[in-house]
């Protein structure tokens, strides 16, 4: 929002939301009714046209936005190092109303009967031409010109300062104004395309060709990437003055008094506000090597819908927890092309996200397999090969610590990440399993005050750590079932094994830890009002409302992590998983022992440390 909102600032179909693409379904029904019912004669696919043109430039941009935030995860080619926030995205959650801004336009335009607005041809050289030379006339030079106007005191404050919140930029940043803005811009965009109507010249290619060069150049000069190869302006030098580069365009939002033009430079270079710093900005960004990260964590997908939860994947459901949503059903085709192409057996592990940390760079890589794959056990060697690959990539990288997420570490699949430090036992990087943080965090998460807990779940290592130290504590621990209680008995450290008890009541405790494995039924049991707090990678299905769930083990990040603008999975914004923090520790502390297998660290003490870099507990009963 501008610093002092002027008139026209927000979008008119705002109270609808998410329905907002109602307000094209008369027209859409209404094209595809004309295409399918009338006579030959009476069609006209450029009418029809309109709605699936709309749908291919939200693709563009949605690729452009992957892209972009891809490579910037990576560091090579990047302009600006600042991070972007959670209320950037929020910002810009709404990229698509300019679109859809433009659809109500075209529709509009063709329903009035605009001259040289029906049957187009598909192609017309003398339209082409005359766009092409009326975009690099009057367009660049009048918008060059309203650009330095809404840098005014007044205007700017009002409606520009919105668009110039964002200092570090993504693609869609360049579509981010006020609805009065967007009026202007149409105004100007919309010269070459009446023109051409009007003079009878117009054509499919030259309106939607048009347009796509405009989103195309949009997106280009917002992705904080430098993508143009200097050899382009080695063979035509003169091409510095008709298109510009992301740096160039980067420096006007970190300069913004500088590099007014929209995509060509000349303007700037015959009114003397060309940037002075523009070219050197140009060569450093394109010698710019990929970033080396300190810490890795290894994760991977979920299910087949996460892929739009992913920071690569939606910005807006990247930014919230993963929940499902009704709309990414109808959407299953391409879920399910996008899987088959990411799991594939050509599917390589790729950089997720880069966030830095009291001068370490963390970055989260993403194995392309989902929970399934985990459960069949013919997967497991393909698994533990994909997991070993990026190991060995980490250790070639100079990479202190690598975290193991969710499925990637387990006792059936490669005993809590023992077996790579078995076949390669001269690592230099150190392999965490995050167990030791995750058994704090549970016993932290335990109101003071409790005497006896009910456990259930696989007894995992984490199930043994938590068992033995809450016995060691004096707290007794509850099982139901005598197979699950005598093998505890046997792996028990403690001396005080007395305090682990035999219960065949579901109803005697009203704390409840739960891991995986366990059925989820005896929730229906429980008394009212328990509390289940697990200590599983994945939260337990919530069958009782009368009673409180603690998310999966977790706590809130210190205030001076950068660049962190998506949620981990289920978990709320600027909470990221105990596993996750582990290998942080690890790195901040300079252990250096691999935290694998049966090997668990003090928990007092990485529960101290953790506490000492700024971490704090997340506990929030649902």
């Amino acid at each position: 929002m501008a610093t002092k909102p002027g008139i026209l600032t927000d979008w008119p179909w705002k109270p609808l939301g998410s329905f907002k693409y109602v307000i094209l379904a008369p027209w859409a029904v209404h094209s595809t009714y004309s295409l399918m019912v009338k006579g030959e004669s009476e069609r006209d696919p450029v009418y029809f046209l309109i709605l699936p043109f709309l749908l291919v430039r939200m693709l563009h941009n949605q690729i452009w936005i992957s892209l972009s935030r891809y490579r910037t995860a990576k560091g090579n080619n990047r302009i600006v190092d600042k991070g972007i926030e959670f209320e950037q995205v929020d910002r810009e959650r709404g990229w698509d109303d300019q679109i859809l801004f433009n659809g109500v336009l075209f529709y509009v335009g063709y329903m009035i009967n605009l001259p040289g607005t029906h049957n187009l041809p598909f192609w017309r050289s003398d339209g082409v031409v005359m766009a092409t030379l009326l975009h690099a006339g009057p367009v660049e030079f009048l918008y060059y010109w309203l650009h330095r106007a809404l840098h005014h005191h007044y205007l700017y404050s009002r409606y520009h300062s919105h668009h110039h919140s964002s200092i570090v930029t993504e693609p869609i940043t360049s579509v981010i104004h006020p609805f009065a803005e967007h009026i202007a811009y149409f105004i100007l965009f919309a010269i070459p395309l009446l023109t051409t109507s009007f003079a009878g010249t117009a054509s499919i290619a030259s309106y939607f060709g048009y347009i796509t060069y405009i989103d195309f150049m949009n997106n280009l000069g917002h992705c904080n990437l430098e993508l143009i190869p200097k050899w382009l302006f080695t063979v035509f030098p003169p091409l510095k003055y008709f298109m510009y580069t992301p740096s160039f365009h980067s420096l006007h939002h970190t300069k913004f008094r500088t590099n007014y033009s929209l995509f060509m430079p000349i303007y700037d270079h015959m009114y003397g506000t060309m940037d002075k710093s523009s070219d050197a900005l140009y060569e450093a960004s394109l010698k710019r090597r990929e970033e080396l990260p300190d810490v890795v964590h290894l994760s991977h997908l979920t299910t087949p819908e996460s892929i739009y939860h992913l920071r690569l994947g939606f910005a807006s459901l990247a930014s919230r927890p993963h929940t499902s949503k009704w709309y990414l059903w109808s959407m299953w085709p391409v879920t399910l092309l996008w899987s088959l192409i990411l799991t594939s057996n050509y599917g390589q592990t790729f950089v997720l996200e880069s966030i830095t940390f009291k001068k370490l760079k963390l970055q989260s890589w993403m194995i392309p397999k989902y929970n399934i794959n985990y459960m069949l056990q013919w997967r497991r060697e393909s698994l533990n090969n994909l997991i070993e690959e990026a190991i060995l990539d980490a250790e070639v990288r100079g990479v202190k610590v690598l975290s193991l997420g969710l499925l990637n570490q387990g006792e059936e699949l490669n005993k809590n990440g023992e077996l790579y430090i078995q076949k390669y036992p001269h690592l230099k990087i150190k392999l965490v399993d995050g167990s030791s943080l995750v058994v704090a965090v549970v016993l932290n998460s335990i109101p003071k005050g409790t005497t006896q807990v009910f456990l259930r779940g696989n007894l995992t290592k984490v199930a043994y750590a938590i068992a033995d130290a809450l016995c060691e504590m004096g707290i007794q621990v509850a099982l139901p079932y005598k197979d699950e209680y005598e093998k505890l008995q046997l792996r028990l450290t403690t001396k005080v094994k007395n305090s682990l008890i035999l219960s065949t009541s579901f109803a005697d405790q009203k704390t409840w830890l739960v891991g995986d494995g366990w059925n989820e039924n005896e929730q229906l049991k429980a008394l009212k009002g328990t509390l289940f707090i697990p200590f599983s990678q994945f939260p337990p299905k919530k069958m009782r409302k009368d009673c409180f769930f603690y998310s999966t083990p977790a706590m809130i990040t210190p205030t001076s992590f950068i660049n962190m603008h998506s949620c981990e999975n289920w978990l709320p914004r600027k909470v990221i998983s105990a596993w996750r923090i582990a290998g942080i520790l690890h790195a901040l502390e300079g252990w250096n022992v691999n935290e694998c297998g049966n090997t668990l660290l003090n928990i007092e003490d990485v529960w101290r440390a953790s506490l000492r870099h700024g971490f704090r507990s997340f506990i929030v009963p649902v």
